[in-house]
């Protein structure tokens, strides 16, 4: 049972109103409206969580008011309330959304467990709609992986801010891990149970940003069948992750600027205001304070995020982690695909040790799940990753005739792959005879076709 769940008695008979308010307000936030007007006012005006509708009232039939109050805010559900038990009157309730039909006299225990199972029935809505924006989510590794000083350094802020609920500023290049380390703050906070929702900023275009942020209700705008719960709804009493924020658009900013202050939003398509706790962690892989010079990022948006500020470094200035990272991937790789365990080489792995790696963590972490993958014996030899441009730091390490082999294998591949592996054609192209491609093809350890 939701302790800090609001119920709105809607009852003309004040009797009726004192007793739900005697047996409910030991265990929920009591509101009371003697009519339709005052109920409407509430419902605008409150977070409300279930409704207990009278179906005679003095200004508005019960339906008619169900009907309004639907519209105002579809997430309460309502319990109609009457004397009169009519079945044409029940069906019509729950056609308009009501989700029970109560009949007086009714015992204290049958109200309290009605309540409950319209709470939990808010809450599983609630979870599905989190769950629906989990599943468009991959999250490729559990834990972030380090033994550099700089991640100790991480590690230790972490622990150290998860307990608060001030906003986090999360930078660094691409690829570094920083969704990771807002789940692991998350993860580590005393929001754990609750949603972490993930607010990709660049993946969604600007015109759908508010709509994806805030909601909407049916009829907002054209196309707006059904009424939908904004991200930051889905994310009440846990946690916001605003990704790539620095691609937000100045109009976008100064109306998150207010919900981080003021812990309030309204949906498109209605005046309801929509209270929320939620803690708000962002990341940027630009410098915000370049933006900021240049205009095109909010200051005062800025200081309000970087309550705690954690700037991640780039794979190559931590290299002595590259090998942890890669025996994780390769263990990964060989636990999600049942295969055996692999390797790399000794001359593989100083190339890898040595490369700069713009693309950080992701590109080492795909590096590795696609030379696991075309790799057929329990070692990654050089060959093996000679279709990733590792550049000098490959070559510097490789004897001529591995060069060679590397390029022809580099080269094949890419012809093979135009052609779509007709060996005929491929030859042609490359002006050798069909059966030296063969040949070649079998050296170079390409798979045929």
């Amino acid at each position: 049972m939701d302790k800090k769940a609001t119920i709105l008695v809607v009852d003309d008979e004040h009797g009726i109103r004192q007793s739900f308010n005697m047996v409910l307000k030991d265990q929920f936030n009591v509101l009371m409206a003697e009519n339709g007007k005052e109920a409407i006012h509430l419902l605008t005006t409150n977070s409300v969580d279930v409704i207990l509708l009278d179906i005679l009232l003095p200004d508005i039939n019960g339906l008619d008011l169900l009907e309004k109050l639907k519209a105002i805010d579809p997430n309460p559900e309502v319990i109609m309330v009457t004397a009169v038990k009519e079945i044409q009157t029940a069906v019509r309730a729950i056609k308009l959304g009501a989700y029970e039909y109560m009949i007086k006299p009714f015992l204290v225990e049958d109200v309290i467990n009605i309540i409950e199972r319209a709470l939990e029935k808010k809450h599983l809505v609630r979870e599905v709609a989190y769950l629906k924006n989990e599943l468009q989510r991959y999250h490729p590794f559990q834990e972030i992986i380090g033994e550099d000083q700089k991640m100790k350094d991480i590690f230790e802020l972490i622990s150290t801010i998860a307990e608060s609920d001030g906003a986090v500023l999360v930078q660094g290049e691409s690829g570094t891990g920083k969704e990771l380390v807002a789940r692991a703050i998350h993860n580590l906070s005393p929001r754990k149970n609750q949603p972490f929702v993930v607010i990709s900023c660049a993946a969604i275009p600007s015109t759908l940003m508010e709509s994806e942020v805030f909601g909407y209700n049916k009829g907002a705008f054209t196309g707006a069948v059904r009424t939908t719960l904004g991200k930051l709804e889905i994310a009440d009493k846990g946690t916001a992750f605003l990704d790539d924020i620095d691609t937000l658009d100045v109009t976008m900013q100064a109306k998150l600027l207010r919900v981080i202050q003021e812990k309030e939003f309204q949906r498109l398509g209605t005046t309801k205001v929509i209270r929320i706790d939620v803690r708000f962690i962002a990341a940027s892989n630009k410098d915000l304070k370049e933006l900021m010079e240049k205009g095109e990022f909010r200051e005062d948006l800025f200081y309000r995020l970087n309550v705690f500020p954690i700037e991640l470094p780039p794979l190559r200035e931590r290299k002595k982690d590259i090998p942890l990272l890669i025996d994780y991937f390769l263990d990964m790789n060989a636990k999600k695909s049942g295969k055996q365990p692999k390797r790399f080489s000794k001359k593989a792995m100083r190339i890898l040790m040595e490369y700069d790696w713009p693309g950080n963590v992701r590109e080492l972490q795909n590096l590795v799940e696609r030379s696991f993958t075309i790799t057929k014996g329990p070692v990654i030899d050089v060959k093996d990753i000679a279709t990733f441009d590792t550049g000098k730091a490959r070559s510097k390490n490789m004897t001529l005739k591995e060069a060679v082999n590397t390029f022809e294998q580099q080269y094949i591949s890419e012809v093979l792959e135009s052609v779509e592996g007709n060996r005929k054609e491929a030859a042609r192209i490359l002006g050798i005879h069909r059966n030296t491609l063969l040949s070649k093809t079998a050296g170079l350890g390409l798979k045929k076709a």
